[in-house]
């Protein structure tokens, strides 16, 4: 029984030293596009973090970033999803309607 309890307590020592390390787990963000826009992104956005784009309009919308980094295609009334891979500011853009556009500042 000894032994058990001594192989128990090791993951779980571990496990809770990390949590208190200050590393900061995933968030999840939405991005809403409606009435031909999209929705302003998080200010506090980092590496790892999800968005989940949403697309409220009736019409066929796409979140394109202009360095190719990404590429989603959202037909009205639906929604995708991407984890951020890397830091640094993205523009975005939709593909079909290229007045809408808005910008992404990852951090760290």
């Amino acid at each position: 029984m000894g032994s058990l309890v001594k192989s128990l307590r090791l993951p779980l020592l571990s496990a809770l030293l990390w949590a208190g390390n200050g590393v900061a787990s995933a968030a999840e963000y939405q991005v809403t596009i409606a009435g031909m826009k999209f929705g302003s992104p998080s200010a506090e956005l980092h590496v790892g973090d999800v968005i989940v784009w949403r697309n409220d309009d009736i019409f066929r919308h796409t979140a394109t970033a202009r360095d190719k980094s990404f590429d989603l295609d959202l037909p009205p009334k639906s929604e995708g999803r991407m984890t951020l891979s890397q830091a640094g500011a993205v523009d975005f853009y939709c593909r079909f309607h290229p007045a809408m556009a808005g910008k992404l500042d990852v951090r760290p």
